[in-house]
């Protein structure tokens, strides 16, 4: 088990005894900009990968979401949908295992404990719990919610002004092609000053 690294030591027991009750494959991989974990199920297997930049609570929450998903496979097929109710089920039951064990910093317990009410399809989704998490990563760098409107930034290698807030996202212009783009406010940028 060479993940052991990734998550806290006392999740690591009850992690390990999932994975062995349905074989998964577990690899921590290089990050990718659209996901911070994955699921699939192919030649009749497991497959699970965690971005490797997460810190130790995003790595449990986003190891845990996915070994969710092998639960809800197993017992329902490719009949459901991948965040039906049954997977939201599944990642609470297996969440709140955790809740007891003296994992979680208290802020993170309590931010999680509110996302866990009705689990979307990525941690990300949740800018509070997004927030709070972030604190914890090694290396933290700026969010486009952390800048003022009208602010320039990079993102990808292409410069946007930030323009407003639209219920959960941000609106803001692309200045290579003038295009309107809406951004999760956890997104992180480099600002132009």
């Amino acid at each position: 088990m060479d993940f052991k690294n990734y998550i806290p030591n006392r999740a690591f027991p009850k992690i390990k005894k999932w994975i062995t009750e349905l074989n998964i494959d577990i690899r921590f991989v290089n990050p990718r900009k659209t996901k911070l974990g994955d699921y699939q199920f192919r030649n009749n297997r497991h497959f699970i990968t965690v971005n490797n930049n997460l810190n130790k609570y995003a790595a449990l929450i986003t190891l845990t979401h996915e070994i969710a998903h092998a639960f809800t496979f197993a017992e329902f097929g490719k009949t459901i949908k991948p965040h039906a109710i049954q997977w939201k089920e599944n990642f609470k039951k297996l969440m709140l295992t955790f809740f007891d064990d003296n994992i979680f910093p208290d802020e993170v317990l309590s931010a999680l404990s509110r996302y866990l009410i009705n689990p979307s399809a990525s941690t990300a989704n949740d800018e509070f719990l997004s927030l709070i998490l972030r604190k914890y990563d090694s290396k933290i760098s700026l969010t486009i919610s952390e800048i003022n409107d009208g602010d320039q930034f990079m993102y990808s290698g292409k410069k946007y002004i930030k323009y407003q807030k639209i219920r959960k996202r941000i609106k803001c212009l692309n200045l290579d092609n003038n295009r309107i783009y809406l951004f999760n406010p956890i997104t992180q940028i480099k600002k132009i000053d």
